[in-house]
């Protein structure tokens, strides 16, 4: 809905933006196949992740914002966020991204907003390629990565075991 999208903002995630960033986040864990972590967590055993994302360099934090009906604080709707794709050194120039959205925040094109920021802010780093694992069925990730350019390359079968039945990982690169 339009005017829904022009009262959203998209800043970089800050210290301040930890707890709510952690429940949008526990709420995927509790309810949802989409990450394969299987315990909730704190907000202090999230804060390593959070540091990881600085607001400069490859591995960035994007929070979606709307200010609440009073005008005094905002609301946290979602995040993106591009992350080390794997540890060995060769491997830098590549980012894995990821999209969480409070429950109530989808359909309103908040995951657009959000991955526009966060390719826009990408584009002068030195990354090469940024890659999705979207745990399937999820046709509206899919959809949203297809969007911005994203390439099927390859499913790794039943790879992740949540709620008592395994999952397929639908993998996607696109270049930066």
């Amino acid at each position: 809905m339009p005017s829904e999208r022009t009262e959203v903002q998209v800043r970089p995630g800050v210290e301040g933006d930890l707890t709510a960033l952690t429940d949008i986040y526990n709420h995927y864990v509790r309810e949802t196949p989409i990450t394969f972590d299987t315990a909730v967590f704190t907000p202090e055993e999230r804060r390593p992740w959070l540091l990881s994302h600085p607001e400069d360099g490859p591995h960035r934090l994007m929070v979606a914002t709307a200010a609440d009906p009073t005008g005094n604080s905002q609301e946290i709707l979602g995040y993106a966020t591009s992350s080390p794709f794997r540890p060995k050194a060769a491997y830098a120039t590549s980012v894995e991204v990821t999209i969480y959205l409070a429950p109530h925040a989808g359909r309103r094109g908040i995951g657009t907003l959000l991955y526009k920021a966060l390719f826009e802010a990408l584009a002068g780093e030195d990354v090469h390629r940024a890659y999705a694992g979207i745990a399937q069925p999820n046709e509206a990730s899919t959809r949203l990565h297809e969007r911005f350019g994203f390439r099927y390359v390859g499913t790794y079968r039943e790879v992740g075991r949540k709620f008592g039945r395994y999952w397929d990982v639908a993998w996607h690169e696109r270049d930066l």
